[in-house]
């Protein structure tokens, strides 16, 4: 990144002592890492991706159950009555009979032509692929928290920019004013001057509601339903990169969430073809069980009885079932290649705009700088000029709309600056 002179880094200082925040706005006031935190704990999308991941978890956790056997028993008494005719007697006799009954049985797969393997690997790719998708989301959470906490910090500093605009205009009516009643000022010059601290007093009212609203903005990112102010963190403005530019790209198409999902979601794609595969493989599968009868409530005596079998089969035909399956695997595995190519060039371009971004508003902050200082030696001139009488009143109130414009520059400047460095953070996926 490009570097600043000494007395550009001296104005850059006095410009920011002028601008900083001063003073809470807010029955709240909260620090950018606190906002970061409360914003993440209660974030809606990202506990979506945090459901995302459980599920995957879940879904292996079934592919790794499906290499295990599975078990059931069961249990059961049963009482019964019957009637039959007792000749002896010339009548129906009832009677009741008893018994109870217990199994245990278990189904193991030998073999599925290795459907199990895939259907492991896939999922672990899944819950890989949503890690990584969770990671993204929780930069994208910063990423948007950061946005909030330096646009509530811009607009005080545009607010003060604003009452001092509204500061200047006073000072310049007395100044005409008293030229008027001096003889050397004209009523035109009144008029305009008063004009202009009306024009400077609405700027202060949508200024404060500009204020108020990003406020708020930010009180809802981190869960408050109020107006929370921003307390300015330490060591913001332009600083150089931890990494150099072709190692921020490198990181950008190699690590970031959004690459890692994309590459993890080809290697799901790849066992999702050899999984459908299998369906051409017969299967071997073997069970068995055990169980005990007795005609009697009783546990004592009964009959046991224990069997094992052993069972294969092969599909046939399936109506074409196999093939279809097979053909959308591929086009699955197909897709899946692009998303990741795409993925890999749409990491460089947004971190080649981020720097950008960061090179841009830096000279912007420099340029900025000495703007306002310009302007400020501008308006001594100009409005001395106007004073001894030499000067004309359209060149004092340009001088301060240019004074407040280039203040205003300064302030988006600045902060345009972290939201390019948040942004930088957020591709990469990782803080710097």
């Amino acid at each position: 990144m490009r570097g600043y002179t000494s007395g550009s880094w001296a104005a850059l200082v006095v410009a920011v002592l002028i601008l900083a925040p001063g003073g809470v706005r807010g029955q709240t006031t909260v620090e950018l890492r606190d906002a970061v935190d409360r914003a993440l704990a209660r974030s809606p999308q990202l506990a979506q991706a945090e459901n995302a991941l459980l599920n995957a978890e879940t879904t292996r956790k079934t592919a790794k159950g499906s290499f295990l056997p599975t078990v059931s028993t069961s249990a059961g008494a049963t009482i019964q009555s019957s009637s039959q005719f007792d000749p002896t007697l010339g009548q129906l006799e009832s009677s009741t009979s008893n018994s109870a009954r217990a199994s245990i049985s278990a189904n193991y797969s030998l073999f599925e032509g290795g459907q199990r393997f895939y259907d492991l690997q896939r999922s672990e790719a899944d819950v890989g692929a949503a890690g990584a998708r969770l990671e993204n989301q929780r930069y994208q959470v910063i990423f948007q928290t950061k946005g909030l906490f330096f646009a509530a910090l811009a607009t005080g500093d545009l607010l003060r920019v604003a009452r001092a605009r509204e500061d200047r205009a006073r000072q310049g009516l007395e100044i005409v004013e008293r030229q008027v009643q001096l003889g050397s000022g004209t009523r035109s010059d009144l008029l305009r001057a008063q004009l202009e601290l009306a024009n400077s007093r609405q700027g202060v009212l949508q200024a404060e509601a500009s204020d108020r609203a990003a406020r708020f903005a930010l009180g809802r990112q981190i869960g408050l339903g109020e107006p929370v102010s921003p307390s300015v963190p330490e060591g913001i403005g332009p600083r150089p990169l931890p990494l150099a530019e072709e190692e921020i790209f490198a990181l950008a198409e190699d690590a970031s969430p959004t690459v890692e999902a994309a590459a993890l979601a080809v290697e799901s794609a790849d066992a999702g073809i050899k999984s459908s595969r299998t369906s051409y493989i017969p299967s071997l599968g073997m069970s068995g069980g055990y169980g005990w009868n007795n005609g009697e409530w009783a546990l004592a005596d009964g009959r046991t009885s224990w069997s094992v079998s052993f069972n294969a089969s092969y599909p046939i035909f399936q109506g074409f079932t196999r093939s279809v399956g097979v053909q959308r695997a591929r086009e699955s595995y197909r897709v899946a290649q692009l998303q990741e190519v795409d993925a890999r060039l749409a990491a460089r371009q947004e971190a080649d705009r981020a720097l950008q971004g960061l090179w841009t508003s830096e000279q912007a902050i420099a340029i900025a700088v000495e703007s306002v200082a310009v302007a400020e030696e501008d308006l001594r001139v100009i409005t001395e000029r106007y004073r001894v009488g030499v000067g004309i009143i359209l060149d004092v109130l340009a001088s301060q709309i240019a004074l407040t414009e280039a203040e205003a520059g300064l302030v988006q400047a600045r902060f345009d600056y972290e939201i390019a460095w948040a942004d930088l953070e957020s591709i990469l996926g990782r803080e710097l």
